[in-house]
């Protein structure tokens, strides 16, 4: 053990008992092989260390809407990481349009034409479905690692959260290349939990300009001029390799800026609901993903493309 109480790590009691009951070795969670624990020792629950990440954590959301988590996996499973990203970006599925910043179909009749909801904006992604990751996935291991679950879940205090039963949504790799964007956005989702694995050679910043809305008051101003090209706010995510990512995309505008250059862009995104059993919809999956039938089992691995 290597420290003290972890005051505040609201999930303490259930991850102990859950420790002591099976974590007899590193191997029996494989993602504790990747994750650097010096600096986030989630294999020990009491220490004081990783009370003071969720301390930090918490402190960051409240800010600013999102907590970084740099250097989160060590150098060595970003080259893990890195590998199995080049042997699954060939399985990503793409999808491009035009989309707005609410991720919806605007309302002709309530909305004037120039109104922000009604913008139209490029977007080209691909997406590696969950069903497709490998078994011996690092990505994988990390995403269904109780202790990273329990991580975000002391961050994020909202409470007991739950991984996606989603079999394509639950986890994907996002793939970017020459040209890929995501337009300025709100998520439908409370908040998203991202690990960068790779960045492109030029562009691809992930632009936020936090907690423009509220429940109570839109801001389609700030959104109206952000869309016209004001850069006023505009914080830039570093995201670099090993850093996991815990934002609150539902209240804070954001984008991946357009890619250039033949390195990919790869994010894991990691799927984790306060509820039990999200699913995706059917035309969400086959938007997203181009189908709606899962694979049966998912392979044990990829070969490099």
């Amino acid at each position: 053990m290597r420290g003290a109480t972890a005051q505040g790590y609201g999930c303490v009691d259930r991850v102990v008992r859950w420790w002591l009951g099976s974590w007899v070795m590193t191997s029996a969670d494989p993602a504790l092989a990747l994750i650097d624990l010096d600096r986030y020792p989630v294999d020990d629950p009491t220490s004081e260390v990783l009370a003071t990440v969720i301390a930090t954590g918490r402190a960051q959301l409240a800010e600013s809407g999102y907590a970084e988590l740099t250097a989160f996996v060590t150098p060595a499973a970003i080259e893990a990481l890195v590998a199995d990203a080049a042997a699954h970006a060939s399985r990503a599925h793409r999808s491009t349009g035009p989309g707005t910043a609410y991720l919806e179909l605007p309302d002709e009749e309530a909305f004037a034409e120039n109104h922000p909801r009604r913008r139209w904006m490029p977007y080209d992604v691909g997406a590696v479905a969950y069903d497709l990751i490998g078994l011996d996935s690092p990505l994988r291991a990390v995403y269904e690692s109780d202790a990273v679950l329990g991580l975000v879940e002391a961050i994020l205090d909202r409470g007991q959260i739950y991984r996606y039963a989603d079999p394509f949504g639950a986890l994907n790799l996002a793939v970017m290349g020459e040209g890929d964007q995501l337009q300025w956005h709100f998520d439908q989702t409370d908040f998203v939990v991202s690990l960068a694995v790779q960045s492109a050679a030029e562009g691809g910043a992930f632009e936020v300009v936090p907690k423009v809305r509220s429940d109570h008051e839109e801001h389609y101003d700030i959104v109206e001029r952000v869309l016209e090209g004001d850069a006023t706010g505009i914080v830039t995510l570093p995201m670099v390799p090993g850093t996991l990512l815990v934002f609150e995309g539902r209240r804070s505008l954001h984008r991946v800026s357009p890619i250039a250059g033949s390195v990919l862009r790869h994010v894991g995104l990691l799927g984790y609901d306060t509820a039990p059993g999200t699913q995706s919809s059917e035309l969400l999956r086959a938007i997203r993903y181009g189908r709606t039938m899962p694979h049966d089992v998912p392979p044990n691995h990829w070969p490099a493309a």
